[in-house]
């Protein structure tokens, strides 16, 4: 018996009839051009809405795709697939210590027109002050931040780590060194969400941030209830309620953002701020984006994913591979 390839891949990673060297097309003609890059599953933080107070039990190193493995498949993604953007996360990314390296190695791949893949970073900014200017230098572009609150104390109980001084202090280094624009991520929690969404908004257009907003998405049946979503016309009348006044934009290249332009005022600067609104505003039938999870799982949206593991493991994977 032959070894697998990723030519025989299903049709959630390859559309039926799609040529190698083409684009990466699913069964919904959409047209995957955002690479998501998991590159672990472990976290030093234990945020209420993503994992119980004890952790997680996490993938063995074993479980984990190699540098070498991963910058495989983000080559064949970017030089035959189309995939024109690669955001690298977790898990926490910066808890693997050859993160620079794979950056490195991202920043010498070439799309079809020639160009550098838009490379960035989602990470809680823990440690991002020591190694934003290596992540800069090897060609990071910028860094995508969870920060749900400026409250201290509203932090630590979110993620149940005293930590926001560090977390603060890795975004920024992360603008020092030029890793911009800095997008913050704050997940909205209904029994935070008055307080957290006023003071946030003002923070980041203060600091230049561009803050995004999340709805709670489902991770599970025991941690997630339709009852705890707070909806992005919720988050939009509090932000009315406290003085913002916003102007929609929509949402520019079919990102997952949803933005609002925000007036200045006498005291204030203006901006923008966004909210993904998976839950009550959901746009999968544009989404262009692909996952790759820390176990090898290649998923198009919700679709059940592909487990590439196996193939990567057994074959080695070329530019030549069919």
């Amino acid at each position: 018996m032959s070894a697998p390839s990723l030519a025989t891949a299903p049709p959630a990673l390859r559309a039926p009839g799609a040529e190698a060297g083409g684009q990466l097309v699913d069964r919904y003609g959409r047209q995957a051009r955002d690479l998501r890059l998991s590159i672990t599953d472990k976290c030093n933080l234990r945020c209420t809405y993503c994992m119980p107070a004890q952790g997680l039990e996490w993938l063995k190193n074993e479980q984990l795709l190699s540098l070498e493995e991963l910058v495989r498949l983000a080559r064949i993604g970017v030089e035959r697939l189309g995939i024109e953007r690669i955001r690298i996360t977790g898990g926490e990314p910066l808890l693997r210590r050859d993160l620079e390296q794979l950056v490195a190695a991202l920043a010498q791949l070439r799309t079809h027109a020639g160009i550098k893949p838009d490379l960035a970073l989602t990470t809680n900014g823990l440690g991002l002050d020591r190694r934003a200017a290596q992540l800069r230098s090897a060609g990071l572009d910028r860094v995508n931040v969870s920060l749900d609150s400026v409250d201290a104390s509203v932090y630590a109980t979110t993620t149940r780590r005293d930590r926001f001084a560090d977390a603060l202090r890795g975004i920024q280094t992360a603008a020092m060194v030029g890793l911009n624009p800095i997008k913050v991520n704050a997940v909205a929690m209904a029994d935070t969400i008055e307080q957290v969404a006023p003071s946030l908004l003002d923070k980041s257009l203060r600091e230049g941030w561009q803050l995004r907003f999340i709805e709670h998405m489902p991770l599970g049946a025991q941690a997630w209830s339709r009852q705890a979503i707070v909806s992005a016309q919720r988050i939009l009348d509090i932000f009315a309620a406290n003085g913002f006044e916003l102007t929609e934009l929509g949402r520019p290249d079919r990102r997952p953002a949803q933005l609002w332009q925000v007036a200045p005022t006498a005291t204030r600067p203006g901006g923008t701020v966004g909210i993904i609104a998976s839950i009550t505003r959901p746009f999968c039938d544009d989404c262009d984006r692909t996952r790759l999870t820390a176990a090898a799982i290649a998923e198009l949206g919700i679709q059940v994913g592909t487990s590439l593991f196996a193939v990567i493991k057994a074959t080695a994977i070329t530019l030549e591979a069919r």
